[in-house]
């Protein structure tokens, strides 16, 4: 209302008259026509949220390609893999950064396929999306000039009821961008683990440094971007609560709730961007790794008897597993103790590259 006053006072005054006479420009009668809030608000959420997802989508992007970039270059350092927290079998660095960016990829494609339903536009349906008072031309109309405005994909709705009373098509985008947040935090989580140290901690890889970590402790250097990132995807997920909340709450023929939607959405949207792209430019492009202490703790890792089993059986592999760690020894420095695999066959078995590919570590060949 308070823009059809606005367009109605500047188009009066263009004609020689004064603000507030409303004539010969009326609010309602000429500038408003075929509008209600009730379709006009809905179809400017979908166009923002559209508006807003090639930049989020671009910054997914860029994060993919930055850590198959680092999936790449840290191909050849093999670790020790972590399940429950605990030492597991081995795993490439790279591979580790490659699925990073295989979660991204999805996450970007995931939110594209969700966002696809917002192009259903149901401009035209006027008070509660039957059209009354709409000429018949309208809502077509309407599509064609937006979407010539916004350069945008866009769609004549079929049902003009069902998208002006559901907000699921929002809904479901906000819950695509959550899921997005949700394992975009468990990354930066990994990030800050893994650099975790640099005496005390895993250390496999190093983050760049952005600013002293400590107003207190000389020389300390935080993740400070995974943890910013992880801030973030707090907010994001919080914020899809409420937009779920507010979807719950509209009532027949139209939901009220509609401008904490839009503004939870189009928040989560903007600062996921953001927070995307710093992690990508700030922190994974510089990450280096440490495959000396890769190293290091692969060896000690009683979970290499795993490739020891197939061949003395699981229940001899965990008694080596428990006296490894008893003696604080090395896997393979029991083995050669015992004599229980020799020269050839033991350095196929305990093979820490072929450990992390498809099959029985000696039996490739077979």
């Amino acid at each position: 209302m308070n823009c059809n006053e606005v367009l109605a006072n500047r188009a009066n005054e263009l004609l020689g008259g004064k603000r507030g006479e409303y004539k010969p420009v009326h609010p309602n009668d000429h500038v408003n026509m075929a509008q209600s809030t009730n379709d006009v608000i809905p179809t400017a959420i979908r166009l923002g949220a559209l508006l807003q997802l090639a930049a989020l989508t671009e910054s997914l992007t860029r994060l993919a390609r930055a850590f198959a970039a680092k999936g790449k270059e840290f191909d050849s350092i093999v670790k020790s893999g972590r399940t429950h927290l605990q030492d597991a079998t081995p795993i490439r660095l790279g591979q580790e950064f490659a699925a990073y960016g295989h979660t991204v990829e999805r996450n970007r494609d995931r939110i594209v396929r969700t966002a696809d339903d917002l192009r259903d536009l149901g401009i035209g349906g006027t008070a509660v999306g039957t059209g009354l008072n709409a000429e018949p031309q309208y809502p077509a109309l309407m599509v064609k000039h937006l979407r010539a405005m916004t350069k945008l994909e866009l769609r004549e709705g079929k049902d003009r009821v069902q998208l002006m009373q559901s907000m699921g098509d929002a809904t479901a985008l906000s819950g695509a961008v959550r899921t997005y947040a949700a394992d975009l935090g468990k990354i930066a989580s990994d990030l800050r683990l893994l650099a975790s140290g640099p005496r005390t901690g895993l250390a496999e890889i190093v983050l760049p440094a952005v600013q002293p970590g400590s107003s207190i402790m000389p020389g300390k250097v935080n993740p400070s971007i995974p943890e910013m990132v992880n801030q973030v995807c707090f907010q994001v997920i919080g914020n899809d609560v409420t937009v779920t909340a507010a979807a719950e709450a509209g009532q027949l023929e139209l939901n009220v709730m509609m401008p904490v939607i839009a503004h939870n959405l189009l928040f989560s949207m903007t600062i996921l961007t953001t927070a995307t792209r710093v992690l990508a430019e700030r922190s994974v492009d510089g990450i280096t790794a440490d495959a000396a202490q890769a190293a290091h703790w692969l060896e000690r890792s009683p979970a290499l008897v795993t490739a020891l089993a197939p061949k003395i059986g699981y229940a001899e592999a965990a008694k080596l597993a428990k006296e490894a760690v008893a003696k604080n020894v090395t896997v393979r420095q029991l083995v050669m103790e015992k004599g229980l695999l020799k020269g050839k066959e033991l350095d196929e078995v305990l093979d820490l590259r072929a450990m992390t590919e498809l099959g029985v570590p000696g039996e490739r060949e077979k």
